[in-house]
This record gives structure tokens, C-alpha cells and sequence, in this order.
């Protein structure tokens, strides 16, 4: 299984090969964690992530989900995830840290809805976040420290 990611959008900079190392590790990461037992992301043969700006998840947003307005991460069940660059600049900014580290939220995001989890209730968003939370700790342990400071 192998996950790749491009960067389809063009106004904010952002460390790729970071990115991409992280990318590998939370695969290898959120493999064991299922929701419902079915481990579904086990069976997709690659993982296509997709970094755009608000104006490209905007239309994704819409058309797949009949909602209007940029959000910051969709993910398809076939293995596509879309993440917002510029949503993503926004909430990095809030939180205090680099818009790859946020980014990399999303990708940990993404992956776990892959292998069945759900935050609709609030009941499973509390629960996709703590294994969420312990996922992304394990990642940021198993790659270099990010370089670039908070935007």
C-alpha cells in the first residue's frame, strides 16, 4: 500500500518533503486502528492526498456533499483525501504552529475516517480524537522536527 500526496494550490509555501515523510508514517500509524473492525484501509491500494486552496474544496464541498463554503478536509472512501492549504493557514495561525503541522492533522484525519471512524456524534468525535491524538504524537515522533516557523 503506498500514499502519495501533491500540492495542487499555489499561495501557500509549504515544506513537501516534510510532509510527504509524515505522510508515510501515519499510514504505517493508523493501519492497526479501526472504528468498526474492518480495517478498510488495509484493502485500498494507495492513498491520494490532495493539498488545494479554499476555491478548489469549496466546489469538492459542494458538489460531493451538497454544502457550500471552503472546508478543511474531505475524505472520499475510494482513498482520496483533499485537504485546504489556506483553511489549513488559518487554524495554524490560531493554534500556533506551522501549516504542515496542521496539514498533518488532516492527513491523520483522513486516514481514520478511512479505517472507519466517524465524528458526526459526539460521542465518535471524542473518540476519533483521542486515537487521533495518540496518532499524531507517534507520528511526530517518527519523523525529523519541522523547520519552518508558525505562519
Amino acid at each position: 500500500m503506498t500514499i502519495s500526496l501533491q500540492n495542487r494550490q499555489r499561495s501557500i509555501r509549504l515544506d513537501l518533503a516534510w510532509l510527504r515523510q509524515f505522510a508515510e508514517v501515519a499510514l504505517e500509524q493508523c493501519l492497526p486502528h479501526s472504528a468498526d473492525d474492518r480495517f478498510a484501509l488495509r484493502a485500498l491500494p494507495e492513498v491520494e492526498v490532495a493539498i488545494v486552496s479554499d476555491r478548489v474544496i469549496s466546489q469538492v464541498h459542494l458538489d460531493f456533499m451538497g454544502i457550500p463554503g471552503a472546508t478543511d478536509v474531505i475524505t472520499f472512501d475510494h482513498g482520496e483525501i483533499v485537504m485546504s492549504a489556506q483553511t489549513a493557514a488559518i487554524y495554524a495561525r490560531r493554534f500556533k504552529h506551522p501549516v504542515e503541522q496542521e496539514l498533518a492533522i488532516y492527513i491523520v484525519h483522513g486516514l481514520l475516517h478511512l479505517n472507519g471512524f466517524d465524528d458526526r456524534t459526539a460521542r465518535d468525535h471524542a473518540r476519533m480524537h483521542r486515537v487521533q491524538e495518540r496518532v499524531m504524537q507517534a507520528c511526530l515522533a517518527g519523523v525529523p522536527p519541522l523547520n519552518s516557523p508558525p505562519p
